[in-house]
């Protein structure tokens, strides 16, 4: 499986809960959702071959170098999975650098929707609405109150039809710390990874996932790297240091430093 990583710059854009997600029954006047922080200077990398915390390393070697002095807040975007945030967490104590480790909003609304149907019949229209109140709560700050509420429900929903709830309230519960959404709004921070599912796009699916195909790992590491120079636009210049190095490779004799040069 691949790991990619991508680094990015983002002007803050603060934001409250209705911005993301509209109140049930629709929003009340003419007032327009906030934008969301747009993504700016995108860097990306990746590898099939090597583990995460080869990638994760290679994402904080990037971000130093565009923040050596650590001034700016490192916000890093996750899906949930935890052995990669025990990663970061290591990663950024090893370097001494404070990060703000955000779970992927999108993730967190996924099990809120498993949860929502244990309780409703499939293609509800109340579902909608269920999972609208308790996603803003959760933008608010209220991660709390929700798995409060969610335990209250499951208490009274069947055994055999627990398992998304159940699920849900394991979620919330062991990323307690992760889901402070409020704070990210209010610091203007983005709350979902679209660039980094944009790369897995690019990088991987657009190439890769093409029927008929079949890749050893060297070549699809090859091919992987390529793309994200491209996309990161320094192909022109790797193409000069490859070229150097072959150049080396084929005209440098093994005796060469042996010999002083005579006219």
């Amino acid at each position: 499986m691949a790991t990619l990583g991508v680094v990015y710059d983002a002007k803050p854009a603060p934001r409250r809960p209705h911005d993301v997600i509209a109140v049930p029954g629709g929003r009340a006047g003419q007032r327009l959702p906030r934008a969301r922080p747009s993504a700016m200077r995108k860097w990306l990398c990746g590898s099939i071959i090597t583990g995460p915390a080869a990638v994760i390393a290679k994402v904080f070697d990037h971000a130093e170098a565009r923040d050596p002095g650590h001034v700016r807040p490192w916000v890093v975007l996750v899906d949930g999975a935890r052995h990669q945030l025990d990663l970061i967490t290591a990663e950024a104590a090893r370097r001494g650098v404070g990060v703000h480790i955000v779970i992927d909003f999108v993730h967190v609304l996924e099990r809120l929707w498993a949860a929502a149907w244990s309780l409703h019949p499939p293609a509800a229209p109340a579902a909608e609405d269920w999972v609208a109140g308790h996603a803003l709560a959760l933008l608010a700050g209220h991660t709390g109150h929700v798995i409060t509420a969610l335990s209250g429900q499951a208490a009274t929903t069947a055994a055999h039809r627990r398992d998304g709830i159940d699920a849900c309230i394991r979620y919330l519960t062991n990323n307690l710390e992760y889901l402070r959404y409020d704070q990210a709004l209010e610091a203007g921070w983005p709350i979902a990874t679209g660039v980094i599912e944009g790369a897995c796009r690019h990088l991987i699916t657009d190439r890769f996932d093409l029927a008929g195909a079949r890749w050893g790992l060297a070549g699809a590491e090859a091919v992987l790297k390529l793309r994200a120079l491209i996309a990161n636009g320094d192909l022109d210049e790797y193409w000069r240091f490859h070229r150097a190095r072959q150049h080396e490779r084929v005209h440098q004799n093994d005796y060469q430093d042996g010999y002083s040069l005579t006219a």
